[in-house]
């Protein structure tokens, strides 16, 4: 071990502030954003700030980095709960259930449609079994109900509903508090509305800030705002590493864009063919039999267009 290293363990055992030890009675807390230091007290770490603070907003932006450009093992949709494959990136090849505010893919639904074929059966949900919603007024009372028992994908698309209706006040509203609650998307679409100033007042640093949240929470396309923001501001090497994050978990944008990198010097041999190995694996990842089966299906895509490719 490195003497740095024993006397940056030694000062984490004592308050920055008072230099008290820790012992059985005196708990010492670590700084909110950083993990330098450590206090004893709320009056300690009061004291301690002046001479802490330019150090502090230091290590927690280089923090805040290693959380941004750390891969994500998938992407903010997750997996689908029946068939437990990837969620495809494009919205209209899943459905939410408003019964259970589930999202399935469009091969296990499909695969219940022929199931239903039976006329014995009933149509029902494919993940919960309750009966499906008969009319659109019926699956958005289905949502109002899982959004007043703190749903955020119900109150996240209850959130969405509005901003397809323009009414961007209320819309802001539910997707702030489905922020709140870890939503992506709803981070994702909060960057939209502080980017249009839609319901809300222009905002370039909110605007990053939720674009940042859902990146991290593994929406790609806000990966990819971030990427193209980073390149207007001639900040290439960070741009990259958007890229090549959102390429990794099967973002066709992003790829492209590395493509054009490549081209022109930017990304070694290595690193693009890294990428385009990865962005082919999360695509065929998210492919099965159902799914190609439903997608070439007319009756269902009729039916998808009946659902709005994505409510039920």
């Amino acid at each position: 071990m490195s003497t740095d290293n024993i006397v940056a363990e030694a000062r984490m055992m004592c308050c920055a502030s008072c230099g008290i030890a820790e012992v059985d009675n005196i708990k010492l807390i670590e700084c909110d954003a950083c993990d330098l230091v450590k206090y004893c007290s709320d009056l300690c770490k009061e004291d301690h700030l002046p001479q802490h603070e330019a150090v502090c907003k230091e290590r927690a932006a280089e923090l805040r980095d290693e959380k941004l450009f750390r891969q994500p093992e998938s992407t903010h949709l997750g997996d689908c709960p029946i068939c437990f494959l990837p969620l495809p990136l494009n919205h209209q090849k899943s459905v939410m259930k408003s019964c259970c505010g589930k999202m399935i893919c469009m091969g296990c639904d499909y695969a219940d449609k022929l199931r239903e074929r039976d006329p014995r059966l009933q149509p029902t949900c494919p993940f919960c079994r309750h009966p499906l919603p008969k009319t659109r007024e019926e699956s958005d009372k289905n949502k109002m109900r899982r959004a007043a028992a703190n749903d955020p994908l119900a109150i996240r698309e209850i959130g969405m509903k509005r901003c397809s209706n323009r009414d961007y006040e209320r819309a802001f509203e539910y997707l702030t508090k489905a922020a709140e609650m870890g939503d992506a998307l709803a981070h994702y679409s909060l960057s939209i509305l502080y980017r249009g100033g839609l319901g809300v007042e222009k905002d370039k640093k909110k605007e990053l800030f939720h674009l940042v949240e859902a990146a991290i929470a593994g929406h790609p396309d806000a990966r990819y705002d971030l990427a193209v923001d980073e390149w207007e501001n001639e900040r290439y090497d960070r741009s990259i590493k958007h890229f090549i994050i959102a390429a990794n978990i099967g973002h066709d944008g992003s790829i492209q864009a590395l493509k054009e990198c490549y081209k022109h010097g930017l990304v070694s041999k290595e690193d693009f063919a890294a990428a385009l190995r990865a962005h082919q694996a999360a695509v065929d990842a998210a492919k099965s039999p159902q799914r190609d089966a439903a997608e070439a299906s007319e009756e269902f895509r009729a039916y998808q267009q009946q659902t709005s490719g994505g409510n039920a």
